[in-house]
Parts: structure tokens; sequence; C-alpha cells
């Protein structure tokens, strides 16, 4: 579900050229039809187009000291994180532009029956992976687990709405382990990604997660893309026995498997052709 509204008749067009701070924000609302159901638990992605999170310099954005818990580097990032270090100075946690652009729309499902709208619950945990959760990212020690004073000296990155130790009232997703910023926070390799958003877990197996019929989708529009000539976009996804639905690894393996039949075949002309000729080392007179 294309939710950019670069459309006229989008009901998300008037929020297109929405800012980050916008007080209060634009929302909208999008209905959709699903053709078939989603029999197992189904994965919901927020997707960007035209977004190049491989820019060198802006991987380099980020200090992993600074995400693992590290004290001092809270206080004194990295250089790396320039311009996006300090601000009214201050150092900014988390720092760097990684973190400054992190996705920020609030994505709500809800089904449709007879004109009323039923809430689907989105499971906002497991969502990162587990070595980035427990590993990776930690947040600040100190004495007692107040994130507020353990914060204490930094600033928001500046196209933040609220500091880190605000990002949910959960205190085991809060800080630099919440699971949106986690994920966020691990870069994609192409300029149009996806990223996992919430869970819709199966909750009867008598019953398909998401019946095929009328849906809507609320949306809370923060995250600006139309500058950049981006989009944006809802997906649902369900899996198999085989895993996700994802062409690129059997796009890549038969592109891979047809150089190398068409390099076996030519190598094969090659050696009938020319295999034949005298390669005895002997000089002629």
């Amino acid at each position: 579900i294309d939710y950019t509204g670069t459309e006229p008749s989008s009901p998300c067009n008037k929020c297109l050229n929405v800012s980050w701070d916008s007080t209060p924000p634009c929302t909208c609302t999008i209905n959709f039809t699903l053709e078939h159901s989603f029999e197992s638990n189904v994965f919901m992605y927020y997707g960007l187009s035209n977004f190049y999170q491989n820019h060198r310099r802006y991987v380099k954005s980020r200090d992993d000291s600074q995400l693992n818990g590290d004290n001092s580097s809270l206080l004194n990032p990295s250089k790396e994180c320039e311009p996006y270090r300090t601000n009214e100075d201050k150092p900014i946690a988390p720092c760097g532009a990684i973190a400054n652009s992190m996705f920020n729309d609030t994505l709500k499902l809800y089904r449709i029956d007879n004109d009323t709208k039923t809430p689907i619950t989105l499971i906002k945990k497991g969502i990162a992976w587990w070595t980035d959760k427990n590993v990776k990212f930690r947040n600040p020690t100190g004495d007692g687990n107040n994130l507020t004073a353990l914060f204490q000296g930094t600033t928001k990155p500046i196209n933040w709405p609220k500091p880190v130790y605000m990002l949910d009232s959960e205190p085991d997703n809060n800080g630099f382990i919440n699971e949106d910023f986690i994920v966020w926070m691990r870069t994609a390799a192409l300029p149009t990604f996806r990223k996992l958003y919430r869970l819709i877990e199966r909750k009867d197996n008598l019953q398909p997660t998401l019946q095929a019929g009328k849906y809507s989708l609320d949306i809370t529009y923060n995250y600006p893309v139309h500058s950049f000539d981006g989009r944006k976009r809802m997906i649902l996804s369900t899996i198999s026995w085989m895993g996700g639905k994802n062409p690129f690894l059997g796009i890549a393996y038969i592109t891979v498997g047809s150089i190398c039949f068409f390099l076996g075949v030519v190598l094969l002309i090659i050696h009938h052709k020319y295999g034949n000729r005298n390669t005895s080392a002997d000089i002629p007179n």
C-alpha cells in the first residue's frame, strides 16, 4: 500500500509537504481490500524508495561505542557523527545522520466489518535481530534504572520530537534498546528497501491471521520524503516453510547460473577448435 500521497486523489495528499516537527501531526486513512486470507503469522513492514542508506558518509555517521552504552562515548561522541555530534553545546544521543533520520510514521491497522472498525493487534517486540538487541545495543549504566538520569547532559537528535529515553513507556524497549530504533540503525544495501515494523501473530489455528475482506490503514504522517522524490509504503507479508518472499536470491542464482553456462559453452567451443593443435615446444630451424 503506497501512501506517499503524490497523487491528488490520495487521502494522504494533504500530508505530502509535511515537516518533521508539524504540530499537530498530519493524519490520513487508506482503505484497501485483501483478496486472500493470510493463514500464518503476518509481518508488517514499512518501505522506502530513493533513500540511499548505503551512502558512505551516512553509513559511517554513528558511534557504536555510544550505542553499546559506553558512558564516556555518551558525553563525548565520535567525530564521525558530525554535523550531528552536538547541538547547543550538548552531545547528541544517539548521534549521527542515521539516528537523526529515523523513520517515525505511526501505522495502525483495522478490519472493517459492517462499517465497524476492529483494531488489529500489532506486536512491537521481537522485530530486531537477537544479536542487536542483546549484544550491540545497550543503555548507559549507572545508579538505578532511571533513563532520564542516565541520559542527563545529552540532547535529542535535531529531527526527533522527543529524546531517546521517551521512545517507549516499557523499560525493556526504551532508549538505545528500542527495537524500532535498532531496526532503523541496521542500514539497507539498496535505495529501495523495507524494514520490519510490527508482527501480527496467529491466535486461533481454526481462523486465519488476517481474513479476506476490507481493511483500513490509519497513518500518522510524520516522515517527509517528497523533497528527495522518495516513496513510502506499507507491506503485509507472511512466510512459508521456505521462508519469506524474496525474489533477489532466485534472480541472483539464475543470473550466475546463466553466466556459468554461457562461459562453459564458449570454453567448450574453444577447446574443440584449438585443442588439437601441436603443443610441442620444439623450436623449428
